[in-house]
């Protein structure tokens, strides 16, 4: 675990923690994965890297009690993840922050801190994998704030296409970069459905790990 002196000031933490879960048809946030809660998982993992951390919820979203972080609800409701990254780009005092979604119980500080690291010079560090973009782990500054705001105002409520606006720097982290720290892409699994609940606990189990290792 990183000490107080190790854990990042210059960049926010933010949680999206609001989603409907309407292909798992419960609560995501409290399904346990080892001995945690998905929620658990992902605000840990941040708590030990970035000094602030905020969550977000949607408007309509059940109060979270009993968190150690602020709890901000969207600004603008029935955006989606979309204003979750609004919201969190608008309240944070830093120039950027770093975006996760709470159904992702293995985040890698190591990976996390490796997309904080590139950000000096782009508006948005996003993975670009086999699969396609990953959006719900990357790194945004305030530049994308009237991006956002464009795209809300179309009801383009795409956040992938974020990514491909001209305005914006754009740097995309690939397999080949990940290798040394996440050969298999961990970090960006999620969990959507209950068979893939039954594959995470399965890789938590298999790996002797209630998450992930810090």
């Amino acid at each position: 675990m990183a000490g107080k002196n190790d854990m990042i000031s210059e960049v926010t933490g933010v949680l999206l923690a609001g989603g409907k879960s309407r292909r798992m048809g419960e609560d995501k946030r409290y399904l346990l994965v080892g001995e945690r809660t998905l929620l658990e998982h992902s605000l840990g993992i941040l708590q030990t890297v970035f000094e602030r951390v905020v969550i977000v919820i949607a408007q309509d979203s059940p109060s979270l009690e009993g968190v150690a972080s602020p709890v901000l609800r969207d600004l603008i409701p029935n955006c989606g993840s979309l204003d979750g990254l609004y919201t969190g780009l608008k309240e944070a005092t830093t120039e950027h922050i770093f975006v996760v979604a709470c159904d992702m119980p293995f985040v890698n500080p190591l990976v996390i801190r490796y997309f904080v690291n590139l950000r000096v010079q782009a508006d948005i560090v996003i993975a670009k994998l086999s699969n396609g973009l990953h959006p719900m782990h990357a790194v945004y500054g305030k530049a994308c704030v009237p991006v956002l705001e464009k795209m809300i105002a179309a009801r383009n409520l795409k956040i992938q296409d974020l990514a491909s606006q001209s305005a914006l720097r754009v740097h995309f982290v690939t397999a080949t970069d990940l290798a040394p720290i996440d050969p298999t892409a961990r970090s960006f699994h999620n969990v959507n459905t209950p068979a893939d609940l039954k594959a995470a606990r399965a890789s938590a189990a298999q790996s002797g790990q209630p998450g992930h290792r810090s």
